[in-house]
């Protein structure tokens, strides 16, 4: 059979060339293409755009604190023996996020353990938040962006280790770095917000250089007592969980090198202060001195209180918010010790 000229000429118009059908754009690939484009004009906005200070100070402040407040209500999730209140990571119960009642499980404990868990979340927002604004700041403070991704790094690595200390059944030897950790990110949230408001230029020394160090040394005392500290709490009776079993330590002792190093710390930050008064340091050194001595003291009359009352869990909850506050204020007055030039866009006080 043959095709006239005319029928041929007339299929060759009605079939769509091969190129176009290549690139016929399917609704999936079209929708991709938006979202795609919407995220570039998003980051071309974030890029060119310059943070106020003030909201940078504004985050850096929320990592402190929440930093701070997951380490206490982390004590409460211990005294009161909700640390299995979600028996399992990241969700809370097998298939469930959030708590949920089953029989067995007192509710109280799901909403505490669960309670605490979501303040992780609070302190990444702020402490990747932090970090985030830091790096919109020109020009570029590369040694501030480093100190800030302590925080969001730290977080994550404690939301990854608090999964093992659920599979591992609250054993002692991974609840104690849980707090130890967050001691930690806490510091460097307090120095990360005071950096925030200083240039990079070298710093000047306010006090004379043995002082200078004796205040660094008065901190690697504190985290040793904050370090037996969790040994002593990890041989008493406050396991969060009435089946997990104990540091295999007579509390007697481990109670008694704590209170050691704690008059030790005490004689150092008093040599420490008396050094300050007498180079007539700036005020706002003596005034966080005299903050660091009080509170200090305060820790101290909640020690023994605990020790001759048998560690009530109230007790224990004040104890861990006294060590809360010791790490952010000694933390604050090293870094008082010494001074830079204002941050470039930041004159005021943050």
């Amino acid at each position: 059979m043959t095709t006239s000229p005319t029928e041929s000429a007339t299929d060759t118009a009605a079939a769509p060339p091969a190129a176009a059908q290549a690139t016929t754009v399917t609704p999936r690939r079209r929708r991709l293409s938006t979202v795609l484009g919407w995220l570039h004009g998003v980051w071309k906005v974030a890029v060119g755009w310059r943070p106020p200070m003030r909201l940078i100070a504004a985050f850096a402040w929320a990592a402190v604190i929440s930093n701070a407040l997951i380490s206490v209500t982390g004590s409460v999730v211990r005294v009161t023996g909700s640390g299995l209140g979600c028996t399992t990571w990241p969700d809370c119960q097998p298939g469930t996020l959030v708590p949920e009642y089953r029989t067995g499980m007192a509710a109280i404990h799901q909403a505490i353990e669960f309670g605490n868990r979501t303040i992780t979340g609070i302190v990444l927002v702020a402490s990747l938040g932090t970090f985030l604004l830091i790096t919109l700041i020109r020009p570029a403070r590369r040694g501030l962006l480093w100190l800030a991704a302590i925080g969001p790094i730290g977080v994550v690595a404690q939301a990854v280790w608090g999964g093992i200390v659920v599979y591992t059944g609250l054993k002692w030897w991974t609840v104690m770095p849980h707090l130890l950790v967050s001691l930690v990110l806490l510091f460097a949230a307090v120095v990360t917000l005071v950096r925030l408001r200083e240039n990079d230029s070298p710093a000047r020394l306010l006090v004379p250089r043995p002082l200078w160090l004796l205040s660094w040394l008065t901190v690697v005392v504190l985290g040793a007592v904050v370090v037996i500290g969790s040994l002593v709490t990890a041989a008493g009776p406050h396991a969060g969980d009435a089946t997990t079993p104990r540091l295999d330590w007579d509390i007697r002792d481990s109670a008694q090198l704590h209170a050691d190093l704690m008059f030790l710390y005490l004689g150092l930050i008093a040599a420490l202060g008396v050094g300050f008064l007498a180079i007539r340091a700036p005020r706002k050194l003596l005034v966080r001195m005299g903050w660091l001595v009080g509170i200090t003291l305060g820790q101290g009359a909640v020690g023994l209180a605990q020790y001759f009352l048998g560690v009530p869990a109230g007790l224990v909850v004040l104890h861990v918010l006294g060590a809360v506050s010791l790490i952010a204020t000694a933390a604050s007055v090293v870094m008082a010790t010494r001074e830079r030039g204002p941050a470039p866009a930041l004159t005021d006080r943050v």
